[in-house]
């Protein structure tokens, strides 16, 4: 079985146009992504996942730089495009990694390839409570395609219900003990200005240009220092907010 990190990127974003490339000690923010996901054990390939624009052209630069490799497909439908990086690349299962986490924890993405192939399910997602940006899904490639089949409309952004809604898949939380990854106020993903200001204080604290301080000493830090996290945690109702009013399930009538 054939496993993966999927980081999936574009150039442009509405709410913070270019966050790919906005740059931290140095590096553009999708170059301290593919960082992290390279510490991730246990998988067989880590492979970037753009669109076919010429604007895209930059990021797939820097993951050759990276020697990491790359897949180019949709624009709007985020779950084709994996579909296509999964059958070019052979991949069987693979774990979902946002260009705007930038902090993603390679820790909770072993545990999460581990428990999806001990329990043969088929989709996991992060538990109630797990801190926004430590982790986002691992997904069963068979089970992709499935969902590839019901769809019936191209705007896959917020995929998750296609997998948790349909009641077609079995699906898990992921399990984690240590308590240190969970926190309903600190916020790692980068969407907007104020989070921006956020992953610069961590960065420029630990001067970690190569993105490897292990999660949980970094929530360790937070919890010291309440005035950082306090810097974006009130836009996390904003994203929640943003969230839901883009999520449908819009699957095909014979499915229904």
């Amino acid at each position: 079985m054939k496993k993966a990190v999927f980081i999936t990127v574009r150039s442009d974003s509405s709410r913070l146009p270019n966050k790919a490339l906005m740059k931290i000690l140095g590096r553009p923010t999708i170059e301290m992504v593919i960082l992290r996901a390279k510490q991730v054990n246990g998988v067989d390939d880590v492979i970037l996942c753009t669109t076919e624009r010429p604007i895209d052209d930059v990021i797939v630069d820097i993951a050759r730089k990276q020697g990491i490799k790359h897949f180019r497909g949709s624009l709007e439908d985020k779950l084709l495009r994996w579909q296509g990086a999964a059958k070019a690349h052979g991949i069987d299962l693979f774990a979902t990694m946002d260009g705007d986490d930038l902090l993603c924890d390679p820790e909770l993405i072993q545990l999460g390839v581990r428990q999806m192939e001990e329990s043969g399910c088929d989709y996991i997602k992060a538990p109630p409570g797990l801190i926004c940006g430590s982790f986002t899904y691992c997904i069963r490639v068979s089970a992709l395609n499935r969902v590839c089949e019901i769809k019936d409309t191209a705007d896959t952004e917020m995929m998750w219900v296609y997998f948790e809604d349909t009641g077609l898949f079995k699906v898990s939380d992921l399990i984690v003990g240590d308590r240190a990854f969970f926190s309903d106020d600190i916020r790692l993903t980068l969407d907007y200005p104020e989070d921006f200001e956020f992953f610069n204080r961590i960065f420029e604290h630990y001067r970690c240009v190569d993105n490897d301080v292990p999660l949980r000493e970094i929530t360790g830090f937070l919890k010291d220092h309440p005035e950082i996290v306090a810097i974006n945690s009130a836009r996390q109702k904003d994203y929640l907010d943003n969230q839901k009013k883009k999520t449908k399930l819009v699957i095909k009538k014979e499915n229904a």
